[in-house]
């Protein structure tokens, strides 16, 4: 005799495969999906910083349009950011998805890091550990950002910003790819920053918290003048929508013809591919 099926919400299942299918093909052929010149975003480089818990992902979302100040994201699992087409750079998520392999709630991470000698924080963080899960991480948001690179799409790179020298290599790439670069700093006080990073599924703890706000602080006119007009700061101590100006800023930017002379003959290249086909 035949044993019934599970019951199964049908829709919420059809909708992981084809996320679980989607996201597979990408990480094996980052190479094949490729978008065309006059797509939204290409050649724009946007850079986020700011210390934990200061919401930068929250404005972002808010100022190019994916959600609206009091609301969830619109798309919650989406890779693009609004209509201007700029795509998350961020591995986080990656990270958290790892995690759930190994059976770890991402709330007893400071826990585990406490352990003298502990192993499973080594398969959890260790940089020196291929197989850790920030490594493997790191490995399908690098396959990601290659694609996107390649095809010189739009990028919301979502990083704090606490090492100063990584963000000028990261951006003399860009600038030599090509891209338009801006960076949106999102500042929070230190005592608001804690309070935060205590009501997330996954905290740091008070002092680590402390060191990266730090960190972020210290290269804050450091960042100014590596940006020069192509900077903005909110002020995210006190949640609310960010300053008008500033979203008008940063959608102006990304809206505007290129200006990296790099990029502009990248994209007269590929215009007399188009002419040739």
């Amino acid at each position: 005799m035949t044993k019934p099926l599970p019951s199964v919400n049908l829709r919420q299942f059809v909708r992981q495969v084809i996320t679980e299918q989607r996201h597979s093909f990408m990480l094996c052929a980052p190479k094949i999906i490729q978008e065309g010149v006059y797509d939204p975003g290409i050649l724009k480089a946007v850079f986020t910083a700011g210390g934990p818990g200061s919401g930068k992902s929250y404005l972002a979302d808010v100022i190019f349009g994916v959600r609206t100040p009091n609301a969830k994201p619109f798309f919650e699992n989406a890779s693009f950011v609004g209509s201007n087409g700029l795509k998350y750079v961020n591995s986080d998520r990656f990270f958290e998805r790892e995690l759930a392999k190994l059976g770890i709630n991402p709330k007893d991470l400071q826990d585990i890091s406490e352990l003298p000698g502990s192993d499973l924080w080594d398969i959890v963080q260790d940089p020196s550990e291929p197989e850790s899960a920030r490594n493997i991480a790191k490995g399908h948001l690098k396959n990601l950002r290659d694609l996107y690179e390649d095809g010189r799409l739009g990028m919301l790179i979502d990083g704090t910003g606490g090492k100063f020298d990584k963000m000028v290599r990261e951006k003399n790439l860009a600038d030599a790819m090509g891209y338009d670069t801006y960076m949106l700093f999102v500042d929070t006080s230190l005592p608001v920053a804690i309070e935060r990073d205590s009501q997330r599924s996954r905290t740091l703890g008070p002092e680590l918290v402390e060191e990266i706000w730090q960190s972020v602080q210290d290269n804050k006119e450091r960042y100014k003048e590596l940006f020069g007009d192509s900077f903005s700061i909110v002020e995210n101590s006190v949640f609310g929508p960010p300053p008008q100006e500033v979203v008008n800023k940063l959608n102006k930017f990304v809206e505007a013809p290129v200006e990296n002379p790099i990029g502009q003959a990248w994209i007269q290249s590929e215009l007399a591919k188009k002419k040739q086909n």
